[in-house]
């Protein structure tokens, strides 16, 4: 059966599809129209003459990707291939290539910025629009060092939360493995059948190792006792919704890539602690993660839940604040006991 290109209808129409797919469903229409773009940008990245050095990694990629959480997860977080980036960086590097020494990190991370940048801007800025264009999506893209933003004007009222653009941040400091190649969809085609979406087929990080990706960070933030906590709480979220699929089970059974995890942060992602003392990634993995903030980072955490809640980005019920806690405790006490 022939489909018409949802891009193919007027702005009314396309206003009034999404409305009615809202009707059927859990998302609203706001959130179901950035999907579309977060798809048909993932589409033009991985349709792109580099698309075999990029891996899509991040809360975007355990939705659209694993479907293992059911919140909406509105940016694109892509790592570049540091092989392909700077090859005559690292190519002395070996098999030590994951795990230079703290000194050849910050040599490579200051390298790896400027590339990154000059890249994003001279590159994949210009295709992506080319691409967007190609496929009948008006957008603006925008370089900003090793971002870009894709604009767009929205259908509906604007949201302060949630807003009309998709943001892909890029980074090149690792290789982006263990990966798999994975298709993905728009959220609206299942509720609007004869509606033809745009369709991606990202390579995407494995999502045990994205678990400890997002557990370090959270990590770090306890840690830190940080004074700053917007837009953080969705990272707690994802991995309590980790927990319920398995994939922590499974995470939490490879300290291998746990410490592979936590070598690459150790070189990359140096930070103190509230009291100035050097974070130990290795220490976090290995019997010391905490995951439930204390002090000012719990007020501020809890605020940016409620603020989360209140968009509508979740989709599987107000779970409360306190029940997500005692969740990630046990994910703590978990994996603490199975090192200890």
């Amino acid at each position: 059966m022939h489909k018409v290109p949802f891009h193919g209808l007027s702005p009314d129409d396309r206003r009034r599809a999404l409305e009615r797919a809202q009707a059927q469903g859990n998302c609203s229409a706001r959130l179901l129209e950035k999907d579309i773009w977060v798809v048909a940008v993932l589409n033009a990245l991985f349709e792109a003459s580099f698309a075999e050095h990029l891996t899509f990694k991040g809360g975007t990629s355990l939705s659209k990707v694993w479907r293992v959480i059911s919140r909406f997860s509105e940016d694109v977080d892509i790592t570049y291939d540091i092989r392909a980036l700077a090859p005559d960086l690292v190519s002395s590097a070996g098999n030590s290539l994951l795990q230079p020494t703290r000194s050849q990190g910050t040599r490579w991370t200051n390298n790896i910025r400027t590339l990154l940048s000059q890249w994003v801007r001279e590159t994949a800025c210009p295709t992506l629009a080319e691409g967007l264009t190609s496929a009948g999506f008006d957008a603006q893209v925008h370089p900003c060092e090793e971002r870009l933003y894709i604009r767009y004007n929205t259908l509906f009222e604007e949201d302060g939360y949630v807003p009309s653009a998709v943001m892909i941040d890029f980074g090149a400091r690792s290789t982006g493995e263990p990966r798999s190649p994975r298709p993905v969809v728009c959220d609206a085609a299942a509720c609007l059948p004869d509606l033809a979406f745009p369709q991606a087929h990202p390579t995407a990080m494995l999502a045990e190792r994205t678990f400890w990706e997002k557990a370090t960070a959270i990590h770090v933030f306890c840690c830190q006792q940080r004074r700053r906590g917007e837009r953080l709480a969705r990272h707690w979220h994802d991995l309590a919704r980790l927990d319920e699929a398995g994939v922590a089970t499974h995470a939490l059974a490879d300290h291998e890539l746990a410490l592979d995890v936590a070598r690459h942060k150790a070189v990359f992602f140096v930070e103190n602690d509230a009291h100035g003392q050097r974070i130990n990634y290795k220490a976090a993995v290995s019997g010391e993660l905490q995951l439930v903030p204390t002090g000012a980072a719990h007020t501020l955490l809890a605020r940016d839940y409620t603020s989360m809640l209140e968009s509508g980005m979740l989709r599987d019920g107000n779970e409360s604040f306190d029940a997500l806690m005692q969740q990630c405790a046990r994910i703590q006490d978990r994996a603490n006991a199975a090192r200890r």
